[in-house]
């Protein structure tokens, strides 16, 4: 199966979680839980990573995570490997300890607006609340859940791999004990409210999604992504919701390509009419499902094609012509000249040849 696409860079910011493999327990004392803070300390030292927030229950954990070297993937294979292994070992059996691949959401901290910031540690201190462990009709403090980083924003002495004053700023608070008081009061009350705790809407991109922040910060990302993993890509090789995010984006680049150097309209709506630019966008089509992995609804919409159906028609008419494979070629080496070189314009002899 392909794997998820991983963005690293310098200074990125995620929310890190991984389950138990079959949702078994992971954390099953706390012998298992200090070997896991044993392993975030030597991390912090080895790759230098920056926690700003972390959580232990018992088949899972979350952590935001800061790296101020590009070196996610190299720190969490280590990280979980080895205590993948120790935690095998001390059962004496082999297999499996986490689920899959880990989940890293990428997080926009950037401390001009620290709402994303607030919203992940909120989210990864409240933890224990969703569970019902602590909070709600439990009567227990949330504080009382020891294995969280609560507890160090509550007044607890602060381990040296734990930063925060990130956090603390992002609130507009001080990092020192006073602004710790106000943190804590505010998080225990609203894990008074369980429901509260669980139903909070502005999560839904933490759960579902690849990448928390707004619009433009996700611009930011793919295009990052796209300067980094296009030379080496196959289709196939990525998965998840940020390879189809830039799957879009490097669709959308190939459209307006292909569609002036036919000389045809570039927005959807003057494409759009029953009849109109059909050996055009059939082209088209054909080209951008080649040449990306979006699907057939997208590339109808972005078309003006109708129906998605319509997309595997297209597919099979070209397929079954020698002279559209043809003008596919000769459209798809001009686009890529033109992508390869954006300062490039396409001659309008060029369009004539394509369709003459």
């Amino acid at each position: 199966m392909a794997r998820p696409l991983r963005y690293e860079a310098a200074g990125a910011i995620y929310h890190v979680m991984a389950r138990g493999d079959g949702g078994k327990t992971i954390f099953d004392d706390d012998k298992d839980r200090y070997s896991w803070l044993d392993l975030m300390e030597r991390a912090g030292e080895r790759f230098g990573w920056r926690a700003h927030a972390w959580v232990l229950m018992g088949n899972h954990f979350h952590l935001l995570l800061e790296t101020p070297e590009p070196n996610l993937v190299a720190g969490m294979k280590w990280m979980l490997g080895v205590y993948s292994q120790a935690w095998n070992r001390r059962r004496q059996r082999n297999g499996h300890v986490f689920q899959g691949r880990y989940k890293a959401v990428v997080v926009n901290g950037e401390e001009a607006d620290g709402h994303y910031f607030k919203i992940v540690a909120d989210y990864i201190h409240l933890n224990p609340v969703r569970s019902g462990w602590v909070g709600g009709e439990t009567g227990k403090r949330l504080r009382s859940w020891r294995w969280s980083s609560f507890g160090v924003y509550a007044g607890n002495k602060r381990p040296d791999w734990i930063e925060t004053a990130r956090v603390m700023r992002a609130f507009q608070l001080s990092d020192d004990g006073r602004g710790g008081r106000a943190y804590a009061g505010y998080l225990e009350a609203r894990a008074l409210d369980a429901k509260q705790a669980v139903t909070d809407t502005s999560l839904k991109a933490l759960r579902r999604g690849w990448c928390l922040g707004e619009k433009s910060f996700a611009k930011r990302i793919l295009e990052s992504i796209s300067t980094t993993t296009a030379p080496r890509r196959k289709r196939g090789s990525v998965a998840g919701d940020a390879a189809r995010a830039h799957d879009a984006v490097e669709a959308e680049r190939i459209a307006v390509a292909a569609l002036h150097a036919l000389g045809v309209p570039t927005d959807a709506a003057a494409l759009a009419g029953k009849g109109k630019w059909v050996e055009e966008t059939a082209l088209v089509a054909v080209l951008i499902r080649k040449r990306t992995g979006v699907r057939n609804r997208w590339v109808a919409e972005r078309l003006a094609m109708g129906h998605e159906g319509n997309v595997t028609r297209a597919i099979r008419k070209v397929d079954e012509s020698r002279e559209r494979k043809a003008k596919l070629m000769e459209l798809e080496a001009i686009v890529q000249r033109q992508l390869e070189i954006p300062s490039a314009t396409i001659k309008t002899d060029h369009r004539r040849q394509l369709l003459s």
